[in-house]
This record gives structure tokens, C-alpha cells and sequence, in this order.
């Protein structure tokens, strides 16, 4: 039988929104996050599956109303330590006998930790698992009637031209073709959705470097990949019709672009975060320089160390905007253990008895 060809039509560009405009669709009057969705406004209940929320069954407004600051990274355990992280660095409190709570965990699929104006999010891996995120997290603000958060990405990559343990802030996200947006077919169409980052932003978490911080801070593009081996020019995946000197003449002609790392969420981050009007940064630690190798092979106790580069930059930048010096922790041991040496011993007492 002969083969039907599908035919693929693109959205003709759409008009320029200019910051006016993209306000308007995207915040109420009062700041409070806007859907560029009119069909949620006529659901009886949104549910927010992969979080395992929803508008009727929660009321998202008391648990969520004062979030300020979303923060996202790869994997549940380092989103887990930001949280715990960023509670002693803004000093928050919590009840007596109580911890932190993985909010979905009833989802099996994303983690959510609160610390009061921070909300903090596993995002999974690739661009499809950050944008189904996006969807809901979005959803949650408006919702949530959160007003004006601010979106941060935190996450690991691959440096071209830069060592591995320093950190690259994003300017703008382009996909494997050198692309500045983010294609997605809508309808048998292709929509296509710039990767337009905030530059004020990640100016001023640069500017949040310290001098004797242990790691340099490059603000550059980063180049977004679907795939983690061919699409980043690996030599080690399981499939390469390509030679060492192609990879090399590649990634040298994209650092000779100022792409200065890879990953593969930043795109879809952007895309999406700009589409709704949120001011957004992507911060990341490189593991290696992909200029002179593709494996990792840092032992793993330096790169959990590296990992947490990110998380103190854009801790800095929370502090600084809710009014706390930003260069010390508000608490340094445990919120309920006054001195972790006599605790200790009151431990060790108490377990005599048992």
C-alpha cells in the first residue's frame, strides 16, 4: 500500500506582544497570576494530576497564596536538600515536632516541598517531564492567586569552554538547530514559542557572586538537546555515526556562538515561562568540560558539592529580596536544637534507657 504523507502546516508568526500586552493576558489587576486559558475558568474543578492537587478538593489559595519564589531541579532527593537548605538560610520556622513535607507525594511522579515564600519542585528529566510541570505549576499560581512569582531553574549541565564545578546563568535557550524557541506541534501544527529569558534577572544573580566563592559564574546561551547522547554529540551512547573530529569541529562552532553549555529543560523553562509572563533564570553547574571529554568522572562526593553552587546564588537572591543580608545564614544548626553538642549527649543518654 502506498504511504499517506502527513502534512504539517506552522502557525503563522503571531504578532509581536509587547510587554504591555503580554501583562495584560498574563495578571489581573492586582498582580495575581492570569491563564492564557479561558476553558479553566468554565471546569467544575481543575485537577492538577501529576501534582496531586486540585482547585476543589484544596483550598490552593490558603496553602499557596504567599509563594513568591518557584524553584525547580532534576531529581527528588536534590530538591529535598534545597528545601531543607533554603529553610535555614531564611531562618523558617516550623511547628514544633513537625518536618518538611513532600506535598505530592501521592503523586509518584513530581516532589513539592513549602518553606514559607519558596515552593521548591523536583521537574524530572527532559524537556516533556519540565513542561507537563510547567502546566500545573502555572495552573497552581494562578489558582493560588500567587502574584508575580519568580521562576528559577536549578540544574547541572555540560560546559563548552568551561570547566567542570562553575556555574552558567542562561541569557536565552536555543534548541539542537541553533533555534531560539521551542517547537511544539499543536493541532497537526507547529507552534513555535520563544525562549526569551529575564537578562535583568540574570544580571542580577551574577552580580550576587562573591569573590571568594569557590566556582565562576558565566552568563551565556545555553544550548537545549531532546536526547542526552547523540543530540549532545556524545561518543559513548549506544548509537554514533559520527567521528571524535565532527563532535569537535560541532561544539566549536557553537561556543564560537556563545553557547557556553547543554542541558535539556532550559528551552521548554523559557519558552513556557515567558509564554505566561513570568520573570524566569536558569542557573547551572558545569560536571566537565565537553571539549575534552563526554563521561563524567568527578568522584561523587565533589559533585554533590558542585550541585549546591546553584542553590547559593539563588538563595542570595531570596534573601536579598525579602529583606535578609544575604551573605550569612539565618540558622546554622537545627530549628529546635540550641546546641548540637548537648543534644548529642541527651541523645546518647536517653538511648541508655531504652
Amino acid at each position: 500500500m502506498p504511504c499517506h504523507e502527513v502534512e504539517i502546516h506552522v502557525f503563522p508568526p503571531l504578532k509581536e506582544e509587547t510587554q504591555d500586552d503580554l501583562y495584560s493576558l498574563t495578571r489581573f489587576p492586582d498582580d495575581a497570576v492570569r491563564l492564557r486559558n479561558p476553558h479553566i475558568q468554565e471546569m467544575e474543578q481543575d485537577i492538577l494530576y501529576h501534582l496531586a492537587l486540585g482547585s476543589g478538593s484544596h483550598d490552593l489559595v490558603e496553602m499557596f497564596s504567599d509563594v513568591r519564589f518557584v524553584c525547580m531541579g532534576g531529581t527528588p532527593k536534590r530538591m529535598e536538600g534545597f528545601a531543607n537548605y533554603i529553610m535555614d538560610e531564611i531562618g523558617h520556622k516550623l511547628p514544633a515536632g513537625t518536618t518538611l513535607l513532600d506535598i505530592s507525594y501521592h503523586s509518584y511522579r513530581y516532589s513539592m516541598y513549602k518553606v514559607g515564600p519558596v515552593l521548591c519542585f523536583s521537574h524530572g528529566m527532559g524537556i516533556p517531564s519540565v513542561g507537563i510541570l510547567l502546566h500545573e505549576v502555572i495552573k497552581l499560581m494562578y489558582h493560588a492567586k500567587c502574584k508575580n512569582p519568580i521562576f528559577f531553574r536549578l540544574g547541572t549541565c555540560g560546559g563548552i569552554g568551561i570547566e567542570g564545578g562553575n556555574l552558567v546563568i542562561t541569557e536565552s535557550a536555543v534548541d539542537g538547530m541553533m533555534q531560539p524557541y521551542l517547537e511544539l506541534p499543536v493541532l497537526g501544527k507547529m507552534q513555535r514559542r520563544p525562549a526569551i529569558l529575564d537578562k535583568q534577572l540574570a544580571n542580577d544573580l551574577k552580580n550576587l557572586h562573591c569573590d571568594t566563592d569557590p566556582f565562576s559564574v558565566t552568563v551565556g546561551k545555553t544550548m537545549c538537546t531532546y536526547d542526552f547522547y547523540e543530540g549532545q554529540g556524545r561518543l559513548d551512547g549506544a548509537f554514533c555515526d559520527y567521528k571524535e573530529e565532527d563532535k569537535l569541529e560541532f561544539l566549536q562552532k557553537i561556543h564560537d556562538a556563545n553557547v557556553v553549555n547543554m542541558e535539556m529543560e532550559s528551552l521548554c523553562f523559557a519558552a513556557l515561562c515567558q509564554h505566561a509572563g513570568i520573570k524566569a533564570a536558569v542557573i547551572c553547574v558545569t560536571l566537565l568540560n565537553r571539549l575534552h571529554g563526554d563521561q563524567v568522572s568527578t568522584p561523587k562526593e565533589t559533585l554533590n558539592k558542585w550541585q549546591e553552587y546553584p542553590q547559593m546564588l539563588v538563595a542570595r537572591y531570596i534573601k536579598k529580596q525579602i529583606g535578609l543580608p544575604f551573605d550569612i545564614p539565618q540558622r546554622e544548626h537545627p530549628q529546635v536544637v540550641k546546641n548540637p553538642k548537648q543534644a548529642h549527649m541527651v541523645r546518647q543518654e536517653s538511648a541508655c534507657f531504652e
